[in-house]
């Protein structure tokens, strides 16, 4: 077989691997798909897997299996009916405040408030038929305090605010305001008011297009639930005298809805622990088929998905210029200089002050990256707030509680240099790219390929075989064969192969004459 539709097989043969991890080879970007399997759907089969119990169990097959799948697919409408906490359908016209903090430790030194505020402004932006009416930059000591402000400023911003023509809400740019807060600041300005916190959460509403994804919403939806309840549970009391038993059940209100809610979070943990079980299934067949995975991560709107569309060649992938464009994991096949077929996953992108909660609730879909060859964070280096912007996907990475050797082999890629004239990175070992023109492209693939190489415990070596024995088909059977150079005059043949360790130990034993060559 020529080299050329060897190549052709074994990128069929990588995209079925894809398509096995549970996530669209492709991902079209107005349908967005989070999550790192695309849920009850039967996935394709991995090459080579045949008709085993295992394969089966992944994929949902007899007629038991279809009607628990009805049944899961039922439960799962009703925890993701509307939601609650969405603001109201329609247009949002809104006021942007930033606290600035003058000093002390909430004092960031890696940024500013007016670069604080512009980020804000993008993640308006982002929401359909949300616009922005005004940025106001008011000082605060203590931006925890009951009204966030100190009195005379707070004075000041309500004038302000109620001096804006038909201003809808205030988005607060905090990481998160309790309800008591909320209810307050509301109350004072006659307009709905939203933190980070909520802000980020109906993006994620609004991008979540599989089931899991829309079940980790619903997850990160439970606190706010719960601090809503409290604060209308404490406006009864004051409204009515005291708690009241509803209907001789023995439960206060309060105990009722917590419980409503206890239930509902046990409901939604329960179907992500059988989509993260699903998951592993289908993670099991990608191994078997032995191609390495490498997870592109980085802050959102950073360019990961242009960069996987060029590594990838992938005319399907359609790149936004949106926070949290990207908000399902999805798999891409690639090839690397030696041929070696690899799999990209494309992830979500991280932002500064997301709340704990929202992080956790995503665990499952960042889960798939634990178990990654290779770790690529890709940089906006053109970005004002770049170092703080590592910085925190830094900070999330180490809270996933990642393999060691995945933090410490990761390829730090500095991209959109092409906007920057003779840019040359000062960190050590990062490679300067254009994901959208193509620059560096070859060194980053090198780059990839080498710590994949030392990751899996790969190498790439050439052996001289004769035809008529048995190595060729062992080889094609234990190893990934990447060129065939047939010799007919003396019935040999030439065959690079990519090749484990223990296999190529396997190897030696077995054809102790057979003459290898190192690439």
């Amino acid at each position: 077989m020529g080299p050329g539709r060897l190549s052709c097989s074994l990128l069929l043969c990588c995209r079925r691997a894809a398509a096995a991890l549970g996530a669209p080879r492709c991902c079209s970007l107005p349908a967005r798909p989070l999550s790192a399997a695309a849920p009850l759907r039967a996935p394709v089969r991995p090459p080579g897997t045949g008709g085993g119990a295992l394969w089966n169990g992944a994929a949902g097959g007899g007629g038991d299996g279809e009607e628990e799948e009805e049944e899961d697919e039922a439960a799962l409408e009703e925890l993701l009916g509307p939601s609650p906490l969405a603001p109201r359908p329609g247009a949002q016209r809104v006021a942007i405040v930033h606290p600035a903090v003058k000093w002390g430790p909430q004092k960031s030194p890696l940024t500013t408030a007016e670069l604080q505020i512009a980020e804000a402004v993008a993640l308006v932006d982002t929401l359909q038929n949300w616009t922005v009416l005004d940025k106001i930059i008011i000082p605060t000591k203590n931006p925890n305090k009951k009204f966030v402000f100190g009195k005379g400023n707070f004075q000041v911003l309500t004038e302000k605010i109620k001096k804006l023509p038909h201003v809808t809400a205030v988005f607060l740019n905090v990481e998160r305001i309790s309800s008591l807060t909320k209810k307050e600041l509301e109350g004072a300005w006659g307009v709905q008011v939203f933190d980070r916190y909520t802000v980020v959460l109906h993006i994620f509403r609004c991008n979540a297009r599989t089931k899991e994804a829309k079940l980790q919403v619903a997850l990160a939806e439970i606190p706010l639930l719960r601090s809503n309840l409290k604060s209308e549970v404490s406006q009864r009391d004051q409204q009515r005298g005291g708690s009241r038993y509803i209907m001789g059940s023995g439960e206060t209100f309060l105990e009722t809805q917590n419980r409503v809610l206890k239930e509902k979070e046990l409901k939604i943990r329960n179907a992500l622990e059988k989509l993260r079980r699903k998951r592993a299934l289908l993670r099991t067949q990608r191994r078997k088929c032995e191609f390495p995975m490498v997870s592109v991560m980085g802050y959102t709107n950073c360019g990961k998905t242009t960069l996987i569309k060029a590594l990838t060649g992938e005319a399907g992938l359609q790149p936004r210029d949106q926070l949290f464009a990207t908000l399902d994991i999805t798999a891409h096949a690639g090839y690397l200089p030696s041929h070696m077929a690899v799999i990209y996953v494309d992830t979500i992108g991280f932002l500064t002050d997301l709340p704990h909660n929202l992080v956790e609730s995503f665990s499952a879909t960042l889960e798939e990256v634990a178990y990654s060859d290779l770790i690529v964070h890709v940089r906006d280096i053109t970005h004002p707030e770049t170092i703080l912007q590592k910085a925190t996907v830094l900070s999330v990475l180490r809270n996933l509680n990642l393999p060691s050797h995945l933090l410490d082999s990761m390829v730090e890629v500095h991209n959109k240099v092409d906007l920057i004239e003779r840019y040359k990175p000062t960190e050590e070992n990062a490679l300067a790219i254009s994901a959208l023109h193509g620059h560096g492209l070859e060194e980053l693939k090198q780059e990839i390929e080498k710590k994949i190489l030392t990751a899996t415990g790969k190498v790439i070596l050439t052996v001289n075989i004769n035809l008529e024995g048995p190595q060729l088909s062992w080889l094609y059977k234990e190893a990934t064969v990447q060129e065939v150079e047939v010799m007919p005059e003396d019935g040999t043949a030439r065959v690079k192969v990519i090749i484990g360790s223990s296999a190529f130990g396997r190897y030696k034993n077995l054809f102790p004459n057979s003459q290898i060559f190192m690439s």
